[in-house]
Order: structure tokens, then C-alpha cells, then sequence
């Protein structure tokens, strides 16, 4: 089975609520929500591919100092297999736009779970309620 390695980050605003994006029409797992990133390309680190991905996506500017690991995905779809880590953020420079088309939330952790998420997103949302509590 083919192995995909993808990276997202849960950014964190100032009253802790975190963003999640909505998957596009078109995208597979349209209209589902999921946190900001993207597919790692051919030799890039997972920090690297995930600053270029928010900068592509969401028009911001983000150090590696500012990513902190927190845990990951690992999930089995029919057709490849998923391992996506997630990296907390919590400052960057610039102003978060929806530069895909896609729309943007700020969720508090308690309301994770009212967003319909692809499968190896919502294992992630526990792991969130733990640390912002």
C-alpha cells in the first residue's frame, strides 16, 4: 500500500480556539473540515513543508521555531495509507486568508467535534481538548 505523508498544523489564536479549513468542491473529501496543510514534497522536511503549505494556503508566514510537534495521524484509507503529523502554532506574521477557496473557522476545542472531519483528523481533536482544556 502506497504511503502518503502529509503535515498540519492546529493554529492557535490569542482566545485559544483553533482553525480548521473546509476541503474545497472538487477535492476528494469535499466539504469536510480538517486542519491546515498539506502533502510533503520530494525531499522536504515536515516544518519546511508545512510553511510553504500554510504560506500557499492561508497567506502566512511562519518560523520553524514557532512549530511544536504535539502527535499524528496514521490511517488506513482504501486506496493509500496516511501518516500526518500535527505540529501546534500558536504565532505568525500576516493575516489568515482563504487563498484555496475554502472556508475558514476559529473553533473553540469543546466544538471540535461538531465539524464533520476526514477519518485521520478526529483522532487529533483529544489530543487538542487535553492541552487547551
Amino acid at each position: 500500500m502506497r504511503l502518503v505523508l502529509v503535515v498540519a498544523a492546529a493554529l492557535i489564536d490569542a482566545d485559544g480556539r483553533v482553525l480548521l479549513a473546509q476541503r474545497p468542491k472538487g477535492k476528494p473529501l469535499e466539504g469536510l473540515w480538517e486542519f491546515p496543510g498539506g502533502k510533503m514534497g520530494a525531499g522536504e522536511l515536515p516544518e519546511e513543508a508545512l510553511i510553504r503549505e500554510l504560506g500557499e494556503e492561508l497567506g502566512i508566514v511562519v518560523k520553524a521555531a514557532c512549530l511544536a510537534p504535539l502527535t499524528f495521524a496514521s490511517h488506513a484509507y482504501d486506496d493509500f495509507h496516511l501518516l500526518m503529523p500535527l505540529y501546534i502554532c500558536r504565532r505568525w506574521e500576516g493575516f489568515v486568508q482563504p487563498l484555496d477557496g475554502q472556508a475558514l473557522k476559529w473553533v473553540r476545542p469543546k466544538d471540535l467535534r461538531r465539524y464533520p472531519m476526514p477519518p485521520a483528523d478526529a483522532p487529533l481533536i483529544p489530543h487538542l481538548e487535553d492541552l487547551l482544556g
